[in-house]
């Protein structure tokens, strides 16, 4: 193997060494120097103190108390919610419950509004006319209805009783003329009958006349023309009785015919005579029982009942509530309202935009009260109390003078570092606990618009 190739490769791991070596070296100097200027200079031969520590150091943030607010829209049913119009800018300051956006829903709930409100004055109207009972006009025209009907009755029952009592007049008067003619008829049939008799009787005497002169005739006493005579008046008797029966017979059949008559006339005039008295019955009844009812309408008009009243005044409660939930919809739902007093710190929706989840509208925070949110280490959380004395500076410059204040509050719980530190040495991963600083009143105002600043501070630790 050629000697040249074995001596490439240990050339390269002796100057890679040899780098390493120097680097090391150069560390390790760092290092030693910034220890010896972190401590005082120490004698091997004499230990001396460390010196107490002053103060805990810790980056922080300024805010605003109360941290920042999103505000934002309500939740719609209808989908995305849309600003229609924006009525601040950045940097304004708003009062608790001002107006700060308008929705494009405004048109839609104000019309909804506007129509419960409507109901409420066509429920009030109708309370009122329930409360004041039925118009006079109402009235009088019920009474004039009763009174017509009134009047209708008595026409009709006069009118029906009229020709109950003519049909009973014509029953008496017809039964008293079939009466009679039946009389009569029965007497011509009586008389007919003594004549029939009379003329029997006088037939006889014709017979017993001829058959006495028949036998003289035989003995010879008589002549033929005496006899033939005789036997003549025998004729005679005998068709004068047979008229006089035929006759009768007519005069029967007179009778008999009159009777049935009467019986006819008498039935048809009862059928009638209860027709009518049906037909008043009814008539009457009919008129009554509408006269009743317009009467119990006429009473249902006047009344004012408690009932009644009720319920037209739970339609107006009804219709009120209605309003109110109309209302509430239009300012919760159309206005988007500032929460407390503050300042407007950034608007992430502007007019037109479609709110996006988790931006909001606006940022608010109370700008008036500014505090630091410092990121103590855990390891130096101990040494901090309520109301030690802080000093704030810049670590960007954003404002020049250093600034005071007084620890607030000490956080409860130890978590990751939120705030990064510009040394790229930093422990990104070490543990802290958050503690609140309330600047002095007169400093607020310094820094009012430097939300989310990054600072330095100084606790110190005497109390």
């Amino acid at each position: 193997m050629d000697e040249g190739l074995l001596s490439k490769p240990i050339t390269r791991w002796a100057i890679a060494l040899a780098v390493g070596g120097t680097l090391a070296t150069g560390v390790a100097a760092v290092y030693s120097l910034n220890r010896t200027q972190l401590r005082p200079t120490q004698s091997h031969s004499q230990p001396t103190a460390t010196p107490a520590i002053e103060a805990v150091t810790a980056l922080g943030r300024l805010e605003p108390a109360g941290e920042v607010i999103t505000i934002s829209a309500p939740t719609s049913l209808e989908g995305a919610s849309v600003v229609k119009s924006l009525l601040v800018s950045e940097g304004d300051r708003v009062r608790e419950n001002q107006v700060i956006a308008i929705m494009d829903n405004r048109d839609r709930l104000q019309a909804s509004v506007d129509l419960a409100k409507k109901q409420v004055e066509i429920a009030q109207a109708n309370l009122e006319r329930v409360k004041a009972g039925a118009k006079a006009g109402a009235i009088q025209a019920q009474k004039e209805t009763i009174n017509r009907l009134d009047k209708e009755l008595e026409g009709e029952t006069k009118a029906q009783q009229s020709k109950i009592n003519r049909l009973e007049t014509e029953l008496r008067e017809t039964t008293k003329a079939q009466e009679a003619t039946i009389q009569a008829q029965q007497a011509t049939v009586k008389g007919q009958e003594a004549t029939i008799r009379r003329l029997e009787a006088e037939k006889r005497n014709a017979d017993n006349d001829f058959t006495r002169y028949q036998q003289l005739a035989e003995d010879g006493a008589i002549s033929t023309s005496e006899l033939e005579s005789r036997r003549l008046r025998v004729e005679t008797a005998l068709e004068r009785l047979s008229e006089a029966q035929e006759n009768l017979s007519q005069q029967q059949a007179h009778l008999i015919q009159a009777e049935a008559n009467k019986a006819q006339t008498i039935a048809n005039l009862n059928e009638q005579l209860e027709e009518a008295r049906v037909n008043r019955n009814k008539t009457i009844a009919i008129l009554e029982a509408r006269i009743k009812e317009e009467e119990a309408r006429l009473e249902e008009i006047q009344e004012i009942r408690p009932v009644d009243i009720k319920q037209a005044e739970a339609e107006v409660e009804s219709t009120l509530a209605a309003v109110e939930q109309a209302q509430a919809d239009l300012d919760s739902l159309a206005y988007v309202r500032a929460s407390e007093d503050g300042r407007i710190l950034e608007i992430n929706t502007r007019a037109g935009e479609t709110i996006k989840e988790g931006e909001g509208i606006v940022e608010l925070g109370k700008t008036d009260e500014m505090i630091v949110v410092a990121e103590v280490y855990e390891s130096d959380i101990s040494q901090v109390r309520l109301g030690q004395r802080v000093a704030i500076r810049s670590e960007g410059k954003a404002f020049e003078e250093k600034l005071q204040g007084n620890v607030s509050k000490i956080g409860l719980q130890i978590g990751k570092k939120d705030i990064l530190d510009t040394d790229p040495a930093a422990d990104v991963d070490a543990r802290v606990v958050e503690v609140n600083i309330r600047l002095r009143p007169e400093d607020n105002q310094k820094v009012a618009g430097l939300t989310n600043s990054k600072v330095i501070v100084e606790i110190f630790l005497e109390s």
